[in-house]
């Protein structure tokens, strides 16, 4: 049944009045920045800005679905290709060490990992946690956060994890014990 103009008036007139009953406090919400957790509303307006443009995700055990996604078209395909070619190189990796990479687009620390990781001579996948796949994956693989890279031996067991490139070399060059 159609409302009548008068009837929607009267019904946002009633709602206006009864918000001006509603009582609360303001909430407070902390946000990560610069390596330790603080109130937002005591950001600068160029931190601020950025918590803005930050994409929020909930983790519902299997089903990991970001409130924001970002459009990667054929994720699936792509992370499926990149997995058999892991599979191909392994024959010729010495060590049958491999890895794969979680990065996002907009993670600062990303870079340097991904610069380093370039340089070694291992097989090995990127995997975007900004899309879809690449979120339910780093859910199943329990990664929380980016920069990852988990190393993976010659019989497909994790051996390590690393978030940065210090990490990254405590890994792969390890230090030679001196007797």
């Amino acid at each position: 049944m159609a409302k009548t103009l008068q009837a929607l008036d009267a019904e946002i007139a009633a709602t206006k009045e009864a918000l001006k009953d509603v009582h609360g406090t303001q909430t407070e919400v902390y946000a990560r920045i610069v390596g330790y957790y603080r109130a937002v509303r005591n950001w600068n307006k160029g931190k601020r800005e950025e918590f803005n443009h930050r994409k929020l995700f909930e983790y519902n055990g299997e089903n990991c679905e970001p409130k924001a996604t970002a459009a990667v078209p054929q994720a699936q395909t792509v992370l499926s290709m990149a997995e058999e070619t892991i599979a191909k190189n392994e024959a010729e990796n010495a060590s049958g060490m491999s890895y794969e990479f979680f990065l996002r687009g907009t993670c600062p620390n990303c870079p340097p990992v991904k610069a380093y990781m370039q340089d070694v001579n291992l097989p090995g996948i990127q995997i975007d946690v900004d899309s879809a796949e690449g979120l339910q994956q780093a859910a199943r693989k329990g990664v929380f956060a980016a920069p990852t890279v988990i190393f993976y031996g010659s019989d497909g067991s994790e051996i390590a994890r690393a978030h940065n490139v210090d990490e990254l070399k405590a890994v792969l060059q390890p230090q030679a014990v001196v007797a």
